[in-house]
């Protein structure tokens, strides 16, 4: 019963130090490199919910390119 409570222990341990890594990593990604976002409505018809469907599109946002001012004519440009 001792080794299964030093092994949970161990777990834990290792648990808490991988969330402490992970979320400043995940959250300076989605920051400043790229992130999803959903598109909805009809603003952007017919190049993103084309037919008039209700159901909405999933994107990759690229924060890299304009960082960078690597926008050119065609690209979609999302504000907020």
């Amino acid at each position: 019963m001792a080794q299964a409570r030093g092994l949970g222990k161990k777990y834990i341990k290792a648990f808490f130090k991988g969330f402490f890594v992970a979320v400043p990593v995940t959250v300076t990604f989605l920051d400043r490199v790229a992130c999803v976002a959903r598109v909805e409505g009809a603003s952007m018809q017919p190049s993103l919910n084309p037919g008039g469907r209700q159901a909405s599109d999933v994107v990759l946002l690229n924060h890299w390119s304009i960082r960078n001012y690597d926008v050119q004519r065609g690209d979609i440009v999302s504000l907020v």
